[in-house]
């Protein structure tokens, strides 16, 4: 072969060498950049087991004999509430053995003064124990999410929702002797003009 026509092959194969190793970096920085433009998942509301043990975590440090007296379901800025989520949930924990009783409430978003995204703890206050009116239930009896309780209660609800539409739901999840589990308390409307439902929080069926 003229030593010519290998030089000029010699330089043609360096020259793709070069230029394929020179492209490798901006290939994975343009792949880079396109994964650091991809916009943020807007907040949503979320369940309250989702937000219950995110606030179980913490609450666990405070004290190790916990137990959840109540769970209730708020509000967040720009959040809509639907389905048996919510944009905030407050569980109520308390210590048996030193009477004490502290709230955490999980927020998906900042509502601009005294609520931040994330958990929030509430001050130590004291707490005179159960009542037949108001039980602590253990994490093993909260059973049915918010979601699965609030399906069973429109089931329900059905007629009077058809009569009263685009009413909003909340709930609260707390134990009474009277009953044989936790359960969840769900009301459309007001106390004076709304419709309640109770849903067994152990085993999903609705509490004539």
């Amino acid at each position: 072969m003229n030593k010519k026509v290998l030089l000029t092959a010699t330089a043609i194969v360096a020259t793709l060498v070069l230029s394929a190793c020179s492209e490798a970096p901006n290939t994975a920085a343009k792949v880079e950049t396109e994964a650091k433009k991809e916009p943020e998942k807007a907040p949503e509301a979320v369940t309250a087991q989702r937000a219950f043990y995110e606030l179980y975590k913490p609450a666990r440090t405070w004290a190790t004999d916990l137990l959840a007296l109540s769970v209730d379901s708020g509000e967040a800025p720009n959040i809509k509430n639907e389905d048996g989520k919510a944009g905030a949930w407050t569980a109520i924990f308390v210590c048996p053995s030193r009477k004490e009783a502290r709230s955490f409430t999980y927020a998906v978003v900042d509502n601009g003064t005294d609520l931040r995204k994330g958990v929030n703890i509430g001050p130590v206050l004291p707490w005179g124990g159960a009542t037949p009116a108001s039980k602590p239930f253990s994490n093993s009896e909260f059973v049915v999410d918010s979601d699965a309780a609030y399906k069973a209660a429109f089931e329900k609800a059905a007629d009077w929702l058809k009569a009263h539409p685009n009413q909003k739901a909340t709930f609260r999840l707390g134990n009474a002797s009277r009953f044989a589990a936790p359960v969840w308390y769900i009301m459309w409307g007001s106390t004076k003009n709304g419709y309640a439902a109770l849903v067994n929080a152990t085993t999903g069926a609705v509490v004539k």
